[in-house]
């Protein structure tokens, strides 16, 4: 799997995870689905993502998907 699709995937499942820890547990974890908007959002802009990196650190390859 390449970076990119890494990246979306763990933005995918972070997502879901809120929601989810939103609906069962307690209706504060919707701050954590905003910070993970605002944070989706960030790296639009500055082309700077903190999932990138780490994926980087544990060896996920950059490259084309096909």
């Amino acid at each position: 799997m390449t970076l990119d699709r890494s990246v979306l995937a763990f933005a995918g499942f972070m997502v879901l995870l809120s929601v989810a820890l939103t609906v069962w547990v307690s209706p504060l974890f919707v701050w954590f689905t905003v910070f993970i908007g605002l944070n989706l959002l960030q790296s639009s802009f500055t082309g700077f993502c903190p999932a990138a990196a780490l994926f980087k650190r544990f060896g996920v390859k950059p490259g084309c998907a096909f």
